[in-house]
């Protein structure tokens, strides 16, 4: 991973680099940021920066890795021998309860995407239904790497992912390492929640912000590394609300034949007022042979376009975050609503969804909302 290959976070890129550059860097860097944020890729790509043999652009804004030397293709497949990976495993009773054991499932994940949650590590691995969390054995792994001279190597660098599921024992080792680091070792954890950890470790390392990322960068990452058109890259967008790694599983539940999520709504509730009841019959039925996912997303997409109805009514059009065409829908369907219908639509959208959840006949379902809100809206 490099900087370059991060969409946005230029003015944090810069930092990194000059700290490097500036012998600043503190051994001990907490990236904080939310799921989906860049928390994991910026960490990698410092780590590639710390022991690339021949770093490009250097006093410039664009300086990074070379990304063609020893060390950075070593990186670029996680293999280099200087790189300590630390993650959250499960107990599967027949592995080893430390990182070593899963390591080429995590490299491989992280590799396809850094922008990836917990959960989908745990689906990975066969262990969705059971608990990750970084134990005791795995401390005493830590230590024994660190107690390593770097092979070859400016740092040895040990990247805890998701610091704050270490157990009490485990968070009281790492406190004890990173109280009397050892030389050239570099400590770079990524967290989403540090209020989880402890505070004697928080007191020990360097914070580095990092922010969700905005809507347009969404859409930027998803044009350019998944090859996705502007309108679908805009939804998905939309739907995620800075969460890259929400918006990367959207695509994964969602064929690209799925239908426009807004051209569907839009259509539903134009078919509610009308109260063309060919046309609502036709829509239940295109919504049955839905997945239960993509049904789930066109609910959760018709909760987030009420709310902004109802921003809009309530004249906070700057907190609404909609392209164009979806915005023109918004201001034209606020005229025929009043707030009290807003809230029902709401209300029984949610509990559509509730039911759908629990498997009840999707075509039904819908059915039944387009009557009631045929019924509404005129």
């Amino acid at each position: 991973m490099l900087f370059r290959d991060i969409i946005g976070h230029d003015d944090l890129k810069q930092h990194l680099v000059r700290a490097v550059q500036q012998n600043h860097l503190a051994h001990a860097q907490l990236f904080d940021g939310p799921t989906g944020s860049a928390n994991l890729a910026l960490a990698l790509a410092l780590a590639t920066y710390v022991n690339c043999e021949d770093p490009q652009g250097t006093g410039t804004p664009e300086a990074d890795a070379c990304g063609r030397c020893a060390s950075c293709i070593k990186m670029n497949k996680l293999v280099h021998p200087d790189l300590h990976l630390v993650f959250p495993v499960a107990n599967m009773g027949s592995k080893a309860k430390t990182s070593e054991a899963f390591l080429t499932d995590w490299r491989q994940m992280v590799l396809q995407s850094p922008y990836r949650t917990l959960p989908e590590w745990l689906e990975q691995t066969g262990a969705d239904n059971k608990q990750g969390n970084i134990s005791a054995e795995e401390a005493r792994s830590i230590i024994q790497k660190l107690a390593l001279k770097a092979y070859e190597g400016r740092y040895k660098i040990m990247l805890i992912w998701l610091p704050e599921l270490m157990n009490v024992a485990s968070a009281n080792a790492l406190l004890k390492v990173l109280e009397e680091p050892p030389e050239r070792t570099l400590f770079l954890l990524v967290t989403n929640q540090p209020d989880k950890l402890l505070i004697t470790i928080l007191s020990r390392t360097q914070r580095v912000a990092v922010r969700a990322f905005t809507d347009d960068e969404v859409a930027l990452y998803l044009r350019q590394a998944q090859n996705l058109d502007e309108i679908r890259a805009r939804q998905a967008a939309f739907l995620a609300n800075g969460d890259m790694a929400a918006a990367l599983q959207l695509l994964r539940t969602e064929p690209e034949s799925s239908p426009d999520r807004h051209s569907w709504f839009a259509d539903w509730m134009r078919a509610c007022y009308r109260q063309d009841l060919t046309a609502l019959v036709k829509q239940a039925d295109q919504f049955d042979g839905f997945s239960k996912e993509k049904q789930k997303g066109l609910m959760e997409y018709s909760l987030r376009l009420c709310r902004d109805l109802f921003l809009w009514q309530q004249g906070a059009e700057s907190l609404l975050r909609l392209p164009e065409d979806e915005l023109t829908f918004v201001k034209n369907f606020a005229k025929v609503l009043q707030p009290v219908h807003i809230e029902r639509i709401i209300t029984d959208i949610n509990e559509a969804a509730y039911h759908i959840e629990r498997n009840a006949r999707a075509k039904m379902v819908l059915l039944d909302l387009s009557l009631t809100f045929s019924r509404l809206i005129r």
